[in-house]
């Protein structure tokens, strides 16, 4: 009985060395327990001993983690070197993660966004940075949802990048509290802030104040563009008849005009001056003309009203009614145009109008609109 009692006690030595690991690395059960029994007395006195399953590869540490086979496949896809990745190094980057309030949902999106995250060095400055963060974003929540948006937060300069950016923006006068629906809204937006005097002339030129509630939306947009952009979208303007001030009085009251492609801009105008026969000025005033799509909102709206018309139907789409139908929901459009007449009638409109929906750009169909990474 007192070789057993030594090797027993030899046994539970080793065991206790062999789980002693060091507590930070275990914010969430990535580890499976098995017990095996020992009798050293009697048939009725046992005494149990747990041996650990340790994860075998990065594979294993993503499904104990919580992430899906059909989750794993998609990750390795954008990541085939994760499969090499050190085990333990894989897991302390997950169990900050974790510890973020950031689930296996949330890492294939980030994954997506931004491929090579988990090979980056996210535990560096992490206690700064997280600070940091805390104090502009206020809740942990509204943390893991931006981080989510733009994982490289976690693997900016910190101290190079990070807080001159959001310094830079807190000195032309936008507030904590307007900083964190932009930081959501453009996850981009740390690196590719600059501000020079020129940008700060744009930003006078469209006379907005501080107080406005677009005045947000103006200085992000102009911090984040390139002047280069910024005079080729402003010189489109020009071509077709707008001053100076015109333009920039337009992006103070729609900043978003600024994100719109040249080529959108000119097809727009193009539809609105030479099909709609109306003055350039109107889109001053009415501004949805250039968001609205050409292919599925203007075009084929203008179209149906010209059908409407050949018909000598009541319910005409001309004058400010034509504007007041373009900026309709597609329902409230063809409940207020189309199915008011005769179901025969109504049955003709709106196979026309699905018709000239269908109708393509040349070489439309021959697009292949494979994107990834950031959507925007």
């Amino acid at each position: 009985m007192l070789p057993k009692a030594f090797a027993l006690v030899k046994l539970l030595f080793s065991s206790h060395h062999l789980l002693s690991f060091p507590r930070e690395s275990v914010s969430k059960p990535l580890l499976v327990f098995t017990t095996a029994t020992y009798s050293t007395k009697s048939p009725t006195q046992v005494e149990r001993v747990e041996v650990v399953d340790h994860p075998k590869n990065s594979i294993d540490v993503l499904r104990k983690w919580g992430c899906s086979d059909d989750n794993i496949s998609k990750i390795i896809v954008r990541h085939p070197y994760l499969r090499q990745a050190d085990i333990a190094d894989l897991q302390s980057k997950l169990n900050m993660l974790s510890g973020l309030g950031i689930g296996a949902h949330d890492l294939l999106k980030m994954i997506n966004c931004r491929s090579r995250f988990l090979s980056c060095r996210i535990n560096h400055c992490f206690d700064e940075r997280l600070e940091f963060f805390m104090t502009l974003f206020e809740s942990r929540e509204v943390l893991a949802k931006a981080i989510v948006r733009d994982p490289s937060l976690l693997t900016y300069d910190f101290n190079n990048m990070i807080k001159p950016a959001i310094a830079l923006y807190q000195e032309v006068g936008v507030s904590r509290k307007d900083l964190i629906p932009m930081l959501l809204s453009r996850p981009t937006m740390i690196p590719r802030t600059s501000f020079d005097e020129e940008k700060m002339e744009y930003i006078r030129k469209t006379g907005i104040s501080k107080d406005s509630k677009m005045y947000k939306y103006v200085v992000t947009i102009i911090g984040i563009s390139r002047h280069e952009t910024i005079r080729q979208k402003v010189g489109n303007f020009e071509k077709f008849g707008f001053s100076d001030d015109e333009i920039f009085n337009l992006f103070g009251r729609s900043p978003l005009m600024l994100t719109l492609s040249v080529d959108k801009v000119q097809r727009n105008m193009t539809f609105v001056l030479g099909t709609m026969k109306l003055p350039a000025s109107v889109v001053l005033q009415y501004p949805f003309l250039l968001y609205s799509s050409l292919d599925t909102v203007l075009k084929p709206r203008v179209l149906l009203a010209g059908k409407i018309d050949d018909m000598g139907l009541d319910s005409q789409i001309k004058g400010p009614t034509m504007l007041r139908a373009l900026r309709m929901t597609e329902m409230r459009f063809l409940k207020v145009f189309v199915k008011c007449h005769p179901k025969d009638v109504a049955d003709e409109l709106l196979e026309f109008y699905k018709c000239a929906k269908g109708i393509k750009r040349l070489a439309e169909a021959s697009k292949k609109d494979i994107r990834l990474g950031f959507p925007f």
